[in-house]
């Protein structure tokens, strides 16, 4: 019995200590990897992440920008197909300091989230050879070409055209309320570098039953709300250069919330970007300039007694996006009034922003905020206690707002390599 033990305790040292040495050796290797940040934001979410430290194993990804040779800064922008490019900016620091690529991955629209991921792995493990050729892990790498070329190029039959059609609807209720709601859309689009246009027109059916026992005098108490509101845009965009567009937007609109029987609106306009429309994945400071006209014809009578018009405007818009390695910043800020009476008027900013503060340290907000006074659209007297209780009919305001920020602090190990998904993330 001693000796069986005895043969079984040194196996086990044996194979510990194979195991170790094991382990020592590819920690040996994997010191000299490629050190790499690149985290989690609005375009590559944490599941992405994790599927790319997966397959990507020849790099250390770490948590601290500062002591990375290479960041990472991913970014995304709808493309006309209906689909989306993902852009990735690698840029070099330390050793590697004024080195700098960028890895653009197309996806389709009826591509899956693991379609684009594959592709993400792919152009990625491409882009990195040029760093990781610079580390001792090089002589690992075997670079093969699997597909062979065609000769000929395929035309696109549709002429860059993309089509939608949607359909969508939804359930939910309990005891005292219920809500239905459905939802179809239809829209066609040619994206090009010179131009763009986009249109869609879609329909909204929306039925809320609210029901209310009072408990002094059991009386039995039924709301019903139901909306149809439509719908209908056609946008134009020429370019004109490379910082210059011209352009111009119809809309319409039914909507018993607003008071309107319709309501179009039409609005050619100017864009002036101060960095080039090349550079828009990383930053983009734009002007929008647009003048025209709403055709309105309305439900009810209005506060200043109108049935119909047709009263001219105009607006200024100013956006500012940035993504660099200490983040990212979008925002809006927009100016409208009618003619007519300048005070009718709104002003309106938009941010979303993700910053890093110092090491480790992050601040994130996300809000917009309005101030409005140009609600010619309200009907003549007060709205009665079901339309308040139902949310049946716009009320008059002077603002709006919206916000959510907060501050996330990270520390520990600079190393971000593993991933396990037990028990959930």
């Amino acid at each position: 019995m001693k000796r069986i033990l005895f043969s079984f305790i040194l196996a086990f040292l044996c194979l510990a200590g194979y195991s170790q040495e094991n382990t020592a050796a590819n920690d040996t290797i994997r010191k000299d990897a490629l050190k790499v940040y690149m985290s989690e934001n609005d375009y590559i979410g944490s599941t992405t992440l994790n599927y790319i430290k997966k397959e990507i194993i020849f790099i250390n990804y770490i948590r601290d920008i500062k002591e990375a040779d290479l960041y990472i800064i991913p970014t995304y922008q709808s493309t006309g197909s209906g689909g989306g490019a993902f852009t990735f900016f690698l840029v070099g620091q330390n050793k590697y300091e004024g080195m700098a690529d960028t890895i653009v991955v197309n996806s389709m629209p009826d591509d899956t989230e693991d379609m684009i991921r594959i592709k993400q792995v792919k152009a990625l493990k491409m882009g990195l050879m040029r760093y990781v050729i610079k580390t001792p892990l090089a002589r690992f790498f075997d670079i093969r070409f699997t597909q062979p070329l065609k000769e000929t190029i395929s035309t696109d039959k549709w002429n860059s055209w993309v089509y939608s059609l949607s359909l969508q609807a939804y359930s939910n209720g309990q005891k005292h309320y219920s809500t239905t709601y459905l939802y179809s859309s239809v829209s066609a689009n040619r994206i090009t570098e010179k131009s763009k246009f986009e249109s869609s027109l879609g329909i909204d059916l929306e039925s809320d039953k609210s029901r209310f026992i009072s408990t002094a005098d059991n009386i039995d108490t039924t709301y019903l709300k139901t909306t149809r509101d439509e719908y209908g845009y056609v946008s134009y965009v020429k370019s004109i250069n490379d910082h210059w567009s011209a352009g111009g937007s119809v809309t319409f609109q039914t909507s018993i919330y607003n008071n309107y029987t319709h309501s179009i609106r039409i609005t050619p306009g100017i864009e002036y970007d101060i960095f080039p429309y090349s550079e828009s994945t990383r930053r983009k400071l734009t002007f929008l300039y647009s003048i025209g006209v709403d055709v309105n014809k309305y439900i009810e009578i209005t506060s200043r007694l109108k049935t119909k018009e047709i009263p001219s405007l105009h607006l200024l818009s100013t956006s500012l996006s940035v993504v660099q390695k200490w983040g990212s910043i979008n925002s809006t800020l927009t100016w409208s009034n009618y003619f007519f009476n300048w005070s009718y008027n709104r002003l309106r900013l938009f941010t979303n922003a993700n910053l890093r503060i110092v090491k480790g340290l992050s601040f994130n907000i996300y809000g917009s905020i309005a101030l409005i006074h140009d609600q010619i659209f309200l009907p003549l007297g007060s709205a009665s206690l079901e339309d308040v209780l139902l949310n049946r009919k716009a009320l008059e305001t002077t603002y709006s707002y919206y916000t959510s920020f907060g501050l996330t602090y990270t520390f520990g190990s600079i190393y971000n390599n593993v991933v396990n998904p037990r028990f959930g993330n």
